[in-house]
């Protein structure tokens, strides 16, 4: 009898534990989710790299020959320069189309199952997130090997220093598609706050034109984007001539302050994030 007790004993301590909520698990899960989605749904390959390499080559010719930065002696063309804020185009339309998810799993009713599940909803955020973000990260680094056709030269360490900083902004720009997909229930109205918010956003960050004096400048300044856009354009230059630096560079914050602010970006993206994600939604983000 007493080896009966222990055996049944032993089998209820192996259920338990077998409910007992694994987090980490969970966002794994879900992160995995948003590769298969990714994988079934190849058009948003085609959306979220396809359109910025149309900007990037139409954009590239047509302002080429009236673009010239002050004290330009290397002939560096507006492709080049254009090309940082490309990448992080990238960067942006996947996180869009990673977070756009969210409102269509809201009308399929799985949203709802992984609210009730007894999972913290951190856990949550952090799959979708980390889902999001690394699909991000691999586009980013296929369009990064059209620098080879310019005169970018990586090293190693250049290299994964890129790496790394993708992966912040990729986490920043998906948790803030996420808080602005989190209030909205129509992808109509999410486009409609990506036409006049997130694009804006992108557009002055010093990724189309350097940074103006005056109160567009400040704006630019004032955008968190900004200096990922300026890290990664230190990154791109990390061991090239003294002259072209020179010229590229100048304007831009310090490498210590970009890491700074765009990390401070990421992680205040995803709190804010998870604190949304506890609240009752209206479907409206006004």
């Amino acid at each position: 009898m007493s080896q009966l007790a222990y055996s049944e004993s032993r089998a209820s301590a192996v259920k338990v534990d077998s409910l007992r909520p694994r987090p980490l698990l969970a966002a794994w899960t879900l992160c995995q989710r948003e590769w298969v989605r990714f994988i079934r749904q190849r058009n948003r390959v085609f959306g979220a790299i396809g359109q910025p390499i149309i900007f990037w080559l139409l954009f590239g010719a047509g302002l080429g020959p009236s673009f010239r930065l002050s004290g330009d002696r290397a002939g560096i063309s507006y492709r080049e320069y254009f090309f940082p804020g490309s990448l992080i185009l990238i960067l942006l339309f996947t996180a869009i189309f990673a977070t756009i998810s969210i409102i269509e799993d809201r009308r399929e009713g799985f949203l709802q199952s992984v609210l009730v599940a007894p999972t913290p909803r951190w856990a949550m955020v952090l799959g979708k997130i980390v889902g999001g973000s690394l699909i991000a990260i691999v586009q980013g680094l296929l369009f990064l090997l059209l620098g080879l056709t310019l005169s970018l030269h990586f090293t190693a360490v250049s290299l994964l220093l890129i790496v790394v900083l993708l992966s912040i902004v990729s986490l920043a720009l998906t948790g803030l598609g996420f808080v602005i997909a989190w209030r909205l229930d129509s992808t109509q109205g999410f486009h409609a706050i990506m036409s006049v918010f997130l694009m804006p956003m992108w557009l002055l960050s010093g990724a189309f034109f350097p940074a103006t004096e005056g109160w567009l400048g400040w704006i630019v300044r004032l955008n968190p984007l900004t200096y990922g856009v300026a890290l990664l354009r230190r990154l791109l230059y990390w061991d090239a001539p003294n002259d072209v630096r020179l010229v590229t560079l100048q304007g831009l914050p310090a490498a210590w302050l970009c890491w700074a602010v765009i990390s401070l970006f990421a992680i205040t993206m995803f709190a804010l994030a998870c604190q949304i994600s506890g609240r009752r939604t209206t479907g409206d983000l006004l």
